[in-house]
């Protein structure tokens, strides 16, 4: 009898290690899928880049915090030069385009102003930039530049139309203005000497808060279409 019970035993255990793991199995398919974290390059300027502010500071690293604390589970890499204008970008965006690369902020076209430099020709190297991209098969926000009335009416009115152009043409997220959470402060002038640093062109820390809270929503709709969500 002994021995017939052990064997019993043995046949009751050996059912019971293949029904537990059968439900260990099940429970795991059960479990919710976790979102992969996503590598957001952003690719601009000076003020994609943080002159003149510590690294955390940045709007960079403002930016991924602020993400983080919205639940995103994101990489904000630097892809900001200083100095950079948009032919620049058109020259290094492929190579900037590593495999890790799920989607990108592109903010360009300050150092054009600055310059002068014909709308006509910074639509070409946005149009490049973006076409890149598309290729690449990566969702992008087109984050836009306001001209000052320095170089005309014309110019102003041709420089500030193409950003939305771009956008709409090669069906990618758009943001009207880097400086957005600045300029549409109640009292601009005041803003724009508050939280901008001496020059008068780049955002303090403070500053690159205001512009990251007004912008991040934006950019966590191109984090949640880069995870397919």
């Amino acid at each position: 009898m002994g021995g017939a019970f052990f064997s019993i035993v043995s046949s009751a255990s050996r059912r019971f290690g293949r029904l537990s793991k059968t439900a260990a199995a099940i429970s795991l398919l059960a479990l919710p899928v976790m979102a992969e974290p996503v590598t957001l390059l952003a690719f601009g300027d000076s003020l994609t880049q943080g002159y003149g502010l510590d690294p955390e500071d940045g709007f960079v690293s403002q930016l991924e915090s602020w993400l983080e604390a919205e639940g995103a589970e994101v990489e904000v890499i630097n892809g900001g030069v200083s100095g950079d204008t948009t032919a620049g970008g058109a020259a290094r965006i492929a190579w900037s385009l590593t495999d890790d690369i799920d989607a990108v902020i592109v903010a360009l076209g300050g150092n054009d102003l600055l310059r002068g430099i014909d709308p006509a020709e910074t639509h070409a190297n946005l149009d490049t930039i973006l076409t890149v991209i598309g290729e690449a098969g990566l969702p992008a926000l087109l984050v836009g530049m306001e001209a000052t009335g320095n170089f005309g009416t014309s110019y102003k009115d041709e420089f500030d139309r193409l950003y939305g152009e771009l956008a709409e043409a090669h069906g990618v997220g758009y943001f009207p203005q880097f400086l957005q959470g600045l300029v549409e402060l109640d009292d601009r002038a005041q803003a724009l000497r508050d939280y901008l640093q001496d020059d008068g062109i780049h955002p303090n820390a403070e500053g690159v808060t205001l512009i990251v809270d007004r912008m991040g929503p934006a950019v966590l709709d191109l984090i949640n279409r880069a995870s397919g969500m």
